[in-house]
């Protein structure tokens, strides 16, 4: 890839990976740092022809998780040393904030999030912010933290507690933008809108099905279940995946994170995940493993 082209879509996933940095640093210089040395480590990755960067908002965010763990891990023990500024595109943007990013960071932390986060653990508070307030999935937030899936949910589950406990309740309008995205990706697929379904998924977008959930699509698609492959990657394909599909799905909360089930006797049958950045979702997750779905709180939504 060009590295200007590069350098653009950097700063375009910019104002996301800085909302990710303050939610787990606080506004300070940290977080501005710790987007600044995603940047490099970027650069650095694309100049060795690093083939593992397949879904590069995934990898951002990723990278910069892994980095603000460390310098929460440091805090307890000396104050964080600053990284280094070799410049780049990302530097630029800190410098001279425009309103839709000043806007991002303004929502991205608050004085009761911020005092009730402290009290947490490096390895908590970054389970909770990813997944609580990202949407990230377990499987993906369990490598940053260097735990199992099922501690990582734990970890996650205890912050919760911990969080209502000081009387931070999570992020209502967050919870309400991500439901109306859910909403509408729900609406365009049950009506078929290929259009629609692309508007609301990004370009990126990444549908990942657990063998459950394959063989459980397989299995009711002449009922309306999405045909799905373990991984489908593109909007192109997404859409094709889920227009005409999802009927029988229903709004939910799973572990506070809006998504959608489906249910049959009462009993959850499957779950989608979604990670959503802005107005766009960036990753599907279909799960239909009952360990998994156990696991984890459901709440359906009324319509």
């Amino acid at each position: 890839m060009d590295p200007h082209a590069l350098a653009d879509r950097f700063t375009a996933h910019r104002p996301h990976l800085l909302a990710v940095a303050q939610r787990l640093l606080g506004p300070t210089g940290e977080a501005d740092d710790a987007v600044q040395e995603a940047w490099l480590r970027l650069e650095r990755a694309h100049a060795a022809g690093d083939p593992g960067i397949e879904n590069l908002a995934a990898w951002l965010t990723t990278v910069v998780a892994r980095i603000a763990l460390n310098l929460l891990r440091a805090r307890r023990t000396h104050p964080a040393d600053p990284i280094d500024d070799e410049g780049g595109p990302g530097r630029d943007v800190a410098d001279d904030p425009g309103p839709e990013e000043q806007a991002i960071a303004a929502d991205a932390v608050g004085p009761a999030l911020l005092l009730v986060l402290d009290v947490l653990g490096p390895a908590e508070r970054l389970a909770f912010v990813l997944h609580d307030v990202f949407g990230l999935p377990f499987d993906e937030i369990a490598p940053i933290v260097e735990r199992s899936v099922p501690a990582t949910r734990q970890l996650a589950s205890r912050a919760r507690r911990r969080v209502r406990g000081g009387g931070w309740m999570t992020g209502g309008d967050d919870v309400v933008r991500r439901r109306r995205v859910v909403e509408a990706f729900l609406a365009a697929a049950r009506e078929g809108d290929f259009g629609a379904l692309l508007t609301v998924l990004d370009p990126d977008v990444v549908l990942r099905a657990d063998a459950a959930a394959v063989s459980l699509a397989a299995a009711n698609a002449a009922h309306g279940a999405p045909d799905v492959a373990p991984e489908v990657a593109g909007a192109d394909a997404v859409a094709r995946a889920f227009a005409g599909r999802a009927r029988a799905a229903v709004p939910a909360l799973l572990d506070g994170v809006p998504g959608l089930v489906y249910a049959a006797g009462g009993r959850t049958v499957s779950m989608f995940r979604f990670t959503v950045a802005g107005d766009r979702i960036t990753a599907i997750e279909l799960v239909a493993d009952r360990t998994t779905i156990a696991a984890t709180e459901v709440d359906v939504q009324s319509p």
